[in-house]
């Protein structure tokens, strides 16, 4: 099967903006909302706070409750270092496959969506379709919660999320969640002759992160989830810094660990258990000896996971269109939880596959791409019954 040649036209438009997380994707949302406009498609568009980047939120259909919303994230992750065989921000069609920055996470399915939204405007749909961008998601699935906060207080309120990452057009119900956080500690310098004088931050750094490691041990004899693989939650730290000199016990350290959490695992609490674990067992023993030591943990990023819901509205539909009664977990995090968290039953289902995702020469097949417009097809068709 080969996608529409629109929707090429669309994702070769989209490919072209350069939107990794680190830059603006006010380009692409403006051309997104005014490609919409030419097709008689209203989209409000939420800028950020400062006015750099933006989502949008674009409806078709009757103005009423229980609508379905095709959600794709606008950001990509940076090209540096890669070895592309081709210009990675033009769409490049070789092979039965796209090429291009995006392709698979997540332009395809966003300009399969926008096509949709265009076909189905005039459908006699009985209840709405959503079509919403995000930005950020790569950085810690930052924009969603904009989104989402900005929706409860609209009407009418949708029912269903597809979230279009992609997972080779199969529908996914349970995704981990991600919690990034950063802590920074501070110690006494002193001379380290005099090291009674002073207490080295990357000392008691190394002692939080033993406190790390020990939750994470415990978490994994309590829940398990052998859909996943790894099956357990693992708390990672990644980044490291403190101290001004070899001989000068550090007075600042930092660093940066995230939490990858399986469904049923309650986060709030383990974030409590950490920082009670560093203040009772690390910084007050210190704080009674030196009173300027201190810790605080600041939350970076924050994304619940997804968990597989019980007679699940999203889960029933996606499944229905695609003739299949098989859905699965993925390892990685997504706004899924996001929407999910908001009161929208949730899943994940769109073209590509994430073994393509972040590499060189990203690509999803134009089989894929077809596959995913008959879905969204087969949608329309649904809701006009």
């Amino acid at each position: 099967m080969a996608p529409d040649p629109a929707t090429l036209a669309l994702l070769a438009d989209l490919i072209a903006f350069d939107t990794v997380s680190a830059r603006s994707n006010r380009a692409l949302i403006d051309h997104a909302a005014a490609w919409l406009a030419t097709r008689g498609i209203t989209a409000e568009v939420l800028p950020s706070e400062d006015g750099e980047k933006a989502s949008l939120w674009a409806t078709i259909g009757p103005h009423v409750d229980g609508g379905i919303v095709l959600s794709g994230h606008s950001d990509v992750v940076p090209v540096e270092g890669q070895d592309w065989s081709s210009d990675p921000f033009r769409l490049d069609i070789r092979d039965g496959r796209a090429f291009g920055r995006g392709v698979a996470d997540m332009k395809g399915f966003i300009a399969c969506a926008l096509s949709a939204a265009a076909r189905l405007n005039d459908a006699p749909l009985k209840r709405p379709i959503h079509v919403a961008l995000t930005y950020d998601e790569e950085v810690g699935c930052i924009g969603a919660p904009k989104l989402l906060d900005w929706l409860s207080r609209q009407a009418p309120r949708p029912a269903i999320a597809f979230i279009g990452e992609p997972t080779s057009m199969q529908v996914v119900n349970a995704h981990k969640g991600i919690v990034v956080a950063r802590t920074d500690i501070r110690g006494v310098e002193a001379h380290s002759s005099l090291a009674h004088q002073g207490v080295s931050a990357i000392g008691l750094a190394a002692r939080a992160i033993t406190l790390l490691q020990r939750i994470e041990a415990e978490l994994a004899v309590q829940v398990r989830d052998a859909r996943f693989e790894p099956d357990r939650t693992t708390i990672s730290v990644n980044r490291i810094g403190g101290g001004t000199a070899a001989n000068i016990l550090a007075g600042h350290a930092w660093f940066e660990w995230d939490i990858r959490s399986i469904p049923g695992v309650d986060v709030p609490a383990t974030l409590a258990r950490f920082r009670q674990a560093l203040e009772e067992e690390v910084i007050a023993p210190a704080r009674a000896l030196h009173p300027g030591v201190s810790a605080a943990t600041l939350i970076v990023a924050d994304a619940p996971a997804l968990a597989p819901e019980e007679d699940g509205a999203a889960e029933a539909l996606a499944t229905r269109l695609l003739g299949t009664n098989r859905a699965v977990a993925v390892p990685y995090a997504a706004e899924a939880g996001q929407f999910q968290r908001a009161g929208l039953s949730t899943v994940i289902v769109g073209p590509g596959s994430i073994e393509q995702a972040h590499k060189a020469d990203e690509y999803a097949s134009l089989d894929q791409l077809a596959r995913c417009e008959q879905f969204l097809d087969r949608l329309g068709a649904e809701l006009s019954r």
